[in-house]
């Protein structure tokens, strides 16, 4: 088959990992011919540029910047960014594609995705990621009685409408959908998770020594890490709330390492306060960051109190993957906290409630060692029974 993957995430390769290369790099060890459009931004300084890498082709479409960037230039690239998309496919593209494969964000692609459905009669796709335009409504970066909202809101109907099937990160997820958008039937839309190639379980001892010893951190306390977006979505003021409630807790350690829109805020109370149990990091190799992650001991997810979407971080994959114990605080309408709790491998708060924060972050420091071993068992089989990019692969051409 001839497969179509359009993404904002620049992919120019498939020798690194994330929840897209790993499931691009099964199509293609299904013997697919695999066509990847992304984007390289203007940041960059590049023309879009084509490359081959075995049955699979990646094509780079020179845009305006969208990721990390101010608000008028992200709006602005992505009303623009599907003509720029649909004019390189048909300038690079002389094949007929069987399956169209998309992710939100953004939600703009209808034309692009309409056009390849009439052309081709490919069957179509949509990995639902993100739900825009209501988490710019909960995060009030927009009103959902402003005709900004009504615009996106009608796009987003007719992304669901052009999908045959849309797989969404979790059962919640999938029920918000329907509750939100009647016209939706059932069966058109499914639990396909956040997935990636699953290896065996390495873990160099000297390794992590080593990478601790490089970044200061200590030997003889457990380890909380976050890593990944410092933006508004993660809640950044009650992870700095809870940094300071426990900044003269021995027992513990925290590795903060990520960029986004907050790190200036987080950056600020770390240079006011000095805490000496925890470190910010903001530009770290990815070699290294694996490294980091898999040197700690518990993998921390924040998300805002007030999002209303349930949110899915695909970070949760990266501690399950290291076997790692996690630590949730986040909105109450997210399932990722009640799945943590249900299979055993760690503990789940309300953002915004500091007592249960710190009661579990402590219950954690004491645990004996027994049950910790545990927790970090059911962490890994959790990964193993739930996110193997398999699944996600098989889903998608069943559907």
């Amino acid at each position: 088959m001839n497969i179509l993957f359009l993404t904002l995430v620049k992919i120019n390769t498939l020798q690194e990992r994330s929840i897209y290369h790993d499931l691009m790099r099964e199509f293609s060890s299904h013997d697919h011919n695999v066509f990847i459009v992304s984007p390289v931004e203007r940041r960059e300084g590049q023309k879009t540029n084509l490359k081959k890498e075995g049955n699979v082709t990646f094509l780079n479409v020179k845009t305006l910047n969208i990721q990390k960037t101010n608000l008028i230039e992200k709006g602005i690239s992505t009303l623009t960014i599907e003509k720029l998309f649909l004019k390189a496919i048909k300038k690079y593209f002389k094949v007929k594609f069987d399956l169209v494969i998309y992710s939100t964000p953004p939600i703009t692609f209808t034309t692009l995705i309409k056009y390849i459905k009439k052309r081709d009669g490919a069957r179509t796709y949509l990995l639902l990621k993100d739900i825009f335009p209501q988490n710019a409504v909960d995060m009030k970066l927009m009103s959902d009685r402003s005709v900004l909202y009504k615009y996106f809101r009608k796009k987003e109907k007719e992304l669901y409408m052009v999908s045959d099937k849309i797989g969404c990160m979790s059962e919640a997820n999938v029920q918000f959908v329907l509750k939100h958008n009647s016209f939706i039937e059932k069966g058109k839309i499914e639990v396909n998770p956040n997935s990636i190639q699953i290896f065996p379980l390495d873990e160099d001892r000297e390794e992590q020594r080593n990478i601790r010893s490089r970044y200061g951190i200590p030997f003889d306390r457990k380890i909380f890490i976050y890593g990944g977006n410092l933006g508004k979505p993660q809640g950044i003021d009650f992870l700095i709330e809870t940094l300071a409630a426990k900044a003269e807790d021995k027992r513990v350690f925290f590795v903060i390492v990520g960029s986004g829109t907050e790190f200036a805020k987080i950056k600020t109370w770390f240079d006011r306060f000095q805490p000496k149990n925890a470190i910010l990091l903001s530009a770290v190799p990815k070699s290294d960051y694996d490294l980091l992650v898999q040197s700690c001991d518990i993998g921390l997810i924040f998300l805002h109190k007030d999002f209303v979407i349930p949110n899915y971080p695909s970070r949760l994959l990266s501690y399950l993957e290291f076997a790692m114990p996690v630590l949730t605080a986040t909105d109450i309408h997210t399932d990722i906290g009640s799945d943590v709790v249900k299979n055993k491998c760690g503990f789940a708060v309300q953002s915004g409630n500091l007592d249960e924060m710190v009661k579990a972050i402590d219950a954690l420091a004491d645990m004996e060692n027994e049950m910790f071993e545990n927790i970090r068992k059911n962490s890994r089989k959790f990964l193993e029974r739930e996110f193997h990019v398999k699944g996600s692969y098989d889903k998608i051409m069943n559907a």
